[in-house]
């Protein structure tokens, strides 16, 4: 057998690839994943908000203390492989293939025994009834489900095939999010959580073979392997200590507030960072490779990045300003959603990092992207030690708010972040943070007295939000109006010429 995978498997994008075609096939990603986010998002902030009306704010956040410990675990069964392989300029092998997929498989089967063998300490720790025990179990089989199918996932971020990506992804999260919701509905609490939990995986499974065909083997290349964790296991320390800060953090948080607490927490991290996972992570999907292939030609990746942000910023900033200024009005008006009220400063103080967050992580996004992965590592170091210094110690004295204190504070010491990215990346501040900023504020201002002189109510809410948008888009186009429009244009251009 070829060392090299065959033709069916295999996409250089070093040699074979122009960087005019990085730049159609990224924009048609995140064309695809926009068009994917969009549609997930939306059904997602619907079953959110089901599911905080059929669920106590015990059994919301038992699930997030039990998916937090799932997920922890989950940062051990890649060692960063999966980065590598995208990130990698040289040609794939086979070899590089079968030896991902082989120490993945071993790490993650490994997990999920340690997994079972702790559910007794875990239990205890967390005051979980037998229902949360399950629901554990479930997202143990979920990771090893999810394990599987890493290779042909990787493989089309790689070829920048995210049109074909999406599908799987849409039809997983759709049937998890329906029958979470039917199942709660219908009164089965923590329960819905777990069957949702293997339907869905199993069925992203098979989708993901039948869209990316590939055929499992299993090797042990110690030249490969070495090649591989070259650039991975630096990356994949980075993404354990994001583990330990976000992941660990809700667990030790969840001993120390109790599952109600977590829930309120829960629910205002959940809705702050909302407009990442809606406008962020799709970007950052695609950027990542296609940043990779710009490694060599320093002013357009600084160009690409720019635009990534500016695009981001423009999103995310009138999301997050009008999310946290009419949320009062929701959660007063909306019928049993007064039980959310006592989270609402929390769901304040956090949309502080979801504004960060929106700069800072394309920022280091692109870091990794060029190899600067021990500089990112260093950034990781400094903000788990200082998420593990806050955020307990004033969770301790001050609940829920305490603890949302203590995100902030670590998410304002992001601008180091921003300060060593410059020595790499020179991103125009005006034009990519600083003009969404400004609008973000006009429209802000607008929404803030409106809300004090109006009487709250779905009317009212309504007529902010269209003054709102009405106030954001005129003096996006006053400032920028010209360059939007040749941006489009330039897309519409992209998506419409073949690619291959």
């Amino acid at each position: 057998m070829s060392n090299d995978i065959d033709s069916s498997e295999h996409f250089d994008a070093t040699s074979e690839i122009t960087l005019d075609l990085v730049k159609k096939r990224a924009i048609k990603g995140v064309a695809a994943l926009t068009g994917r986010t969009i549609f997930t998002q939306v059904v997602g902030l619907i079953a959110t908000f089901l599911l905080t009306l059929f669920l106590t704010p015990n059994q919301f956040g038992v699930y997030f203390i039990v998916s937090a410990a799932v997920n922890f675990f989950n940062y051990f069964a890649d060692i960063g492989l999966g980065a590598a392989v995208i990130q990698k300029r040289e040609t794939l092998t086979r070899k590089d293939l079968e030896t991902t997929f082989t120490i993945q498989s071993i790490l993650v089967i490994s997990l999920v025994v340690i997994i079972i063998l702790i559910t007794p300490l875990l239990k205890e720790w967390q005051h979980l009834d037998q229902e949360s025990v399950y629901l554990l179990w479930a997202l143990a089989a979920g990771l090893l489900l999810s394990s599987f199918k890493s290779i042909p996932s990787l493989l089309l971020e790689r070829e920048l095939d995210f049109n074909k990506l999406v599908l799987p992804q849409i039809i997983e999260f759709l049937l998890f999010q329906v029958i979470a919701v039917v199942l709660a509905w219908q009164g089965f609490g923590v329960t819905s959580y777990t069957v949702a939990v293997i339907v869905s995986r199993i069925a992203g499974l098979v989708i993901i073979f039948v869209v990316r065909p590939w055929r499992p083997g299993i090797a042990f290349d110690i030249d490969a392997l070495k090649g591989l964790l070259r650039f991975g296991l630096p990356y994949q320390i980075n993404i354990f200590l994001a583990s330990i800060k976000d992941d660990g953090m809700t667990v030790v948080l969840g001993g120390i507030l109790g599952p109600a607490n977590i829930g309120l927490l829960g629910w205002a991290q959940k809705w702050a960072t909302a407009p990442l996972r809606f406008f962020m992570d799709q970007v950052i999907k695609v950027t990542f490779p296609a940043f990779s292939r710009m490694q060599d030609s320093k002013q357009q990746l600084a160009n690409a990045v720019s635009k990534s942000i500016f695009f981001i910023d423009v999103l995310v900033f009138p999301a997050v300003v009008g999310l946290v200024l009419l949320s009062p009005i929701l959660v007063e008006i909306i019928p049993k959603y007064g039980k959310w009220q006592p989270a609402l400063f929390a769901l304040a103080v956090i949309s502080i990092n979801t504004l960060l967050a929106s700069w800072t992580t394309p920022l280091i996004n692109a870091l990794n992207a060029i190899g600067k992965i021990k500089i990112t590592f260093r950034l990781m170091i400094m903000w788990t030690v200082l998420t593990w210094i806050f955020v307990p110690g004033l969770a301790y004295f001050y609940q829920v708010n305490g603890a949302a204190v203590g995100y902030a504070l670590v998410g304002v010491s992001s601008m180091v972040a921003v300060w060593v990215a410059f020595r790499y990346i020179r991103i125009n501040i005006w034009e990519s943070i600083g003009i969404p900023f400004i609008c973000s504020v006009l429209m802000g201002i607008v929404l803030f007295f409106g809300r004090s002189i109006l009487p709250w109510s779905w009317g009212t809410v309504i007529i902010l939000i269209i003054a709102a948008i009405f106030v954001y888009a005129v003096s996006l186009f006053l400032l920028v109006g010209s360059v939007i429009m040749e941006d489009i244009k330039k897309i519409l251009l992209n998506s419409k010429e073949k690619t291959n």
